[in-house]
């Protein structure tokens, strides 16, 4: 199962579909195929692990980090994939939340198939963290993330904010940036920075796939601003809600939102309880004045503090420091989409 997890591990994370690996096993215990599944469209682990194996797999033993699923979508059921492989025993690490795509372990039951479920389940739920989130509330996983000085400053007086943190910081950003499936940020952070959203490597050109560039406001986009490039897809949504907002993307099957806007944009994500993780990048400096990383609030009192709980915090080269962390409070979700 671990080495199934490793192979999970390669496909897209910002894709609408989960991180899935397989290991096939022949009749005997010996190994006869991997696979893993490398984005929408393109064939699941559990097939691409059979199409290894071959006729070695009649009889055997598959061993998958997912519930196989047991539905049609771009491909077919994988389940039924095992069936005519005559897979003789199936080990599953964690069940798939999706209940458009549940019930696998269930029909290779009834067919006979002998099925282990749990193994290193936690293991399997960490690789695809976001998407289980994102399927059981019915809406992305949504990422804060924010720059700014040790006194919140993420801009200077002038307006100024290039560049707050180093290069390892921005680095960063862009390596966790390309496991989103969406960037949203508003019209006035596009008004004034005229960002490109894209994921750069270190000459500063895109690379790899690239998430979509999400505008959100009512005001227009200007001719020529550069999230309008051919670099990568752009929409702009045409409100303020942040539950429209995310409510659009799910439609669109984004399953994790890189949130990079401007403080009155957190602001109405934070207070309309739709952040899920807020990753901060602290460089070792004050401004004392100018735009700070969140908007008013609207708190009044201590006692209504939002609080959250650090999950990590790393030092990065040339000194800045990155603090990951979630809030508290339970985040945005669809009621009827919630499951246990």
């Amino acid at each position: 199962m671990r080495r199934a997890l490793a192979f999970a591990a390669r496909g897209p994370a910002g894709g609408p579909n989960p991180r899935v690996g397989c290991v096939v096993l022949d009749r005997t215990g010996a190994l006869a195929g991997e696979g893993w599944h490398r984005g929408a469209g393109t064939p699941h682990a559990e097939v691409d692990a059979l199409r290894a194996a071959g006729d070695a797999a009649c009889g055997g033993t598959a061993i998958v980090t997912l519930e196989p699923c047991s539905h049609t979508g771009r491909t077919g059921p994988c389940s039924q994939a095992l069936l005519d492989a005559g897979i003789a025993r199936v080990v599953v690490a964690a069940a798939d939340p999706n209940p458009d795509a549940a019930g696998g372990a269930a029909l290779l039951r009834a067919a006979g198939v002998d099925v282990e479920e749990g193994v290193l389940a936690d293991e399997a739920a960490a690789v695809n963290r976001r998407w289980f989130v994102a399927v059981r509330r019915g809406r992305p996983f949504v990422t804060w993330k924010f720059a700014s000085t040790l006194d919140g400053r993420s801009a200077a007086a002038d307006g100024t904010s290039r560049w707050i943190t180093g290069a390892a910081s921005r680095a960063d950003v862009h390596a966790r940036r390309a496991e989103a499936g969406a960037v949203v940020v508003g019209t006035g952070t596009v008004a004034s920075d005229d960002p490109h959203l894209t994921v750069r490597g270190a000459d500063g050109a895109p690379t790899g796939p690239q998430p979509l560039r999400v505008v959100v406001g009512l005001s227009e986009v200007r001719a020529g601003a550069r999230v309008l490039d051919d670099a990568a897809p752009t929409v702009h949504l045409r409100t303020r809600d942040p539950s429209e907002v995310l409510r659009t993307l799910h439609a669109r099957e984004v399953r994790h939102v890189w949130l990079e806007g401007g403080p009155r944009l957190a602001a109405a994500f934070l207070v309309a309880g739709c952040v899920d993780e807020v990753l901060a990048y602290l460089a070792p400096a004050f401004l004392g004045a100018g735009a700070s990383a969140v908007a008013d609030l609207g708190i009044a009192s201590i006692a209504d503090i939002v609080r959250l709980d650090v999950t990590d915090v790393a030092l990065l080269d040339g000194g800045d420091v990155r603090m990951t962390a979630v809030p508290r409070s339970l985040p945005c979700a669809d009621p009827s989409r919630e499951r246990a």
